[in-house]
């Protein structure tokens, strides 16, 4: 068994678990786009991430692919770590700003502006469906073309393919397919109407972490109400 810490937390657990692993086993929440249980980890959201050892050497990393280490100190909602997902979030907004998945994230971490260039692509390069093509399906059927910015998900040579059965499987999987119910206006990237309450606690310069990891937080819902 390996032997960490989670948010001052002791935890063991078997050797090749993941940090998200462990860190859900004890019922901390992490946010994830690409990541879903049954299929490879991936790591190409990076919304996932944690803050790994101590001060000054501390160092943010995606735990969904990061494997428990004897003696890891982790904290999975520092300050540096919620400003990261804030930014993964304002990023993803511009690459697919009706995705349903990506606003509710956003208002749930308190994002209420998009700085960057909208794109309005259709593809946030996660690769849920190609994994579960491949995984689940067996098919085979699409896959990763091209590097960089043109980097795309399609069959080879662009054909259609024969091992394609039209399971559906891929559309289910995709955050950018599952667009927002009332989303009207393209301009306005951020719906905001399912926010949940921010924990105010990070507000306050003293505290480094949250103070809770409840989901909404009940207490700073009576608080704020």
């Amino acid at each position: 068994m390996i032997n960490l810490k989670i948010n001052g937390l002791p935890v063991s657990v078997e050797e090749g678990t993941t940090i998200l692993e462990a860190a859900r086993f004890l019922g901390f929440p992490i946010p994830t786009l690409c990541h879903m249980d049954g299929l490879t980890p991936y790591g190409a959201c990076r919304l996932c991430v944690v803050e790994i050892g101590e001060a000054p050497k501390a160092k943010l990393v995606s735990s969904c692919t990061y494997p428990a280490e004897e003696g890891l100190k982790v904290r999975t909602a520092s300050n540096r770590v919620m400003r990261a997902r804030k930014m993964v979030l304002e990023l993803l907004l511009a690459s697919c700003p009706q995705s349903k998945i990506i606003q509710d994230l956003a208002s749930a971490y308190e994002v209420r502006q998009q700085r960057f260039r909208q794109e309005y692509e259709d593809c946030i390069l996660c690769g849920l469906c190609v994994r579960m093509c491949k995984e689940q399906m067996v098919a085979h059927a699409i896959g990763f073309q091209g590097r960089g910015e043109r980097r795309t998900i399609g069959t080879p040579f662009d054909i259609k393919s024969e091992q394609c059965r039209l399971c559906g499987g891929c559309i289910y999987v995709c955050p950018a397919c599952q667009l927002r119910c009332t989303y009207t206006e393209p301009e306005k990237a951020i719906c905001g109407g399912c926010a949940n309450l921010s924990p105010p606690c990070l507000e306050k310069e003293k505290f480094e972490d949250m103070m809770c990891y409840m989901d909404p937080c009940v207490a700073c819902e009576i608080i704020k109400v």
